[in-house]
């Protein structure tokens, strides 16, 4: 399931054929409706839904889950961003530290970024070594089957960027204040070493790509039809049905029994200019 190689052809659209972005908020609307019915539908059955995100720095993972969260609960749909792992994480089974965050019954978990940093950032940036990546490649499927097997629906999602896009929105990175955050100097190295991370995928894919968890690859360069793309595919991954809904109408609210508001200061936030 390689997306490409040394020679791989620019994938970025030309700006003008981009989605606008009154037609993707149109769309979006009406994804998120589903998204609510998918969260209603996994309280009431118990289902348990975990959805992984990779990618290059830069391909576009931040932007796609904050599009799927949006609207929903932060109950039922948990994001889990691990920091680097501790000297005593370091010594666990390798997988150990991400299956506590895995879901119960109701629940949505999404991985932004997951056990497959073993497969990419650990690897290249030699963090581990080339024996324990082979070692994680040959046993992750083994360790995804168990999980599905629980009952758990589990999909996995890589946004493929171009070289030409990453380059634009890194370059972003460095020069819109509101976005030097993102920008540690790990993805400077990263950035350098573009053939490393397409190798490692490729092997990556080649070895964890199978009929229970199979992977499914996202062109990101047009980071709003990549969002919808996303979201249209995970729903139609997921069996849920629209729980039924009662009609709702408020309740009368009491009578004020004589109260006034009281007259004393309070600490106004002033208007912003």
């Amino acid at each position: 399931m390689a997306l490409g190689d040394e020679n791989s052809v620019k994938m970025a659209p030309e700006i003008d054929k981009r989605l606008k972005g009154k037609a993707y908020l149109r769309k979006l609307q009406d994804l998120h409706i589903e998204l609510v019915k998918v969260q209603e539908w996994a309280k009431g059955t118990g289902a348990k839904i975990c959805i992984i995100f990779e990618g290059r720095d830069g391909a576009g993972k931040g932007g796609v889950i904050k599009a799927i969260t949006e609207r929903v609960s932060p109950r039922t749909f948990r994001v889990i961003a691990l920091p680097p792992p501790t000297e005593r994480e370091k010594s666990q089974m390798y997988v150990q530290r991400y299956l506590p965050h895995l879901p119960a019954a109701g629940e949505i978990v999404i991985f932004d970024r997951s056990w497959y940093n073993r497969a990419g950032v650990e690897r290249i940036m030699g963090f581990c070594s080339e024996e324990q990546a082979k070692r994680f490649l040959k046993m992750v499927p083994a360790v995804e089957k168990a999980i599905v097997d629980s009952g758990i629906i589990l999909l996995k999602y890589w946004l493929e960027v171009s070289p030409e896009e990453q380059t634009r929105r890194l370059e972003a990175r460095i020069t819109d204040l509101r976005k030097i955050w993102k920008l540690s100097p790990m993805d400077l190295k990263s950035y350098s070493r573009w053939f490393d991370y397409s190798r490692a995928r490729d092997e990556m894919f080649a070895a964890t790509d199978t009929d229970w968890a199979p992977w499914f690859a996202v062109r990101s360069d047009d980071k709003k039809q990549a969002r919808l793309d996303v979201i249209s595919h995970l729903l139609d991954a997921i069996p849920y049905e629209a729980p039924p809904r009662e009609k709702i109408k408020l309740p009368k609210r009491q009578k004020a029994n004589h109260y006034k508001e009281p007259d004393f200061a309070r600490h106004w936030v002033p208007t912003a200019r």
